[in-house]
């Protein structure tokens, strides 16, 4: 499993923990570092059924800024693929991409329900 994250963000702390604590192997990306490319999230939101909305940080200050909000209703997931790739910072995160599932963000009861089943 990838388990892409911001290593500052206590959110992804929280999920790290757990994964160890539950000895889920996984391989670990720092998003900032090497940001998703357009091709990932366009399979990771196509596995993982979500809205595409549901990648974007949208508490984060560069969706705020660059007013995302509005924005994003006007743009085809094509662009929005290609502009989540711009910036590590914009992807929501955690994301967990298994085999045949993708996690944004860490709800625990979630997270046992896919991992632990």
């Amino acid at each position: 499993m990838l388990f892409a994250e911001y290593p500052k963000c206590t959110t992804c702390q929280k999920a790290k923990k757990w994964l160890d604590a539950h000895e889920i192997q996984y391989t670990d990306r720092h998003i900032k570092e090497e940001n998703p490319t357009a091709e990932e999230l366009k399979r990771w939101h196509e596995m993982s059924g979500l809205p595409l909305k549901r990648f974007f940080n949208t508490s984060g200050l560069i969706y705020k800024n660059m007013g995302l909000k509005d924005k994003l209703a006007t743009m085809t997931e094509e662009e929005q693929y290609a502009l989540l790739a711009t910036d590590g910072m914009l992807v929501k995160r955690p994301i967990l991409v298994g085999e045949d599932f993708v996690l944004t963000g860490f709800k625990e009861k979630e997270w046992e329900e896919k991992l632990l089943g």
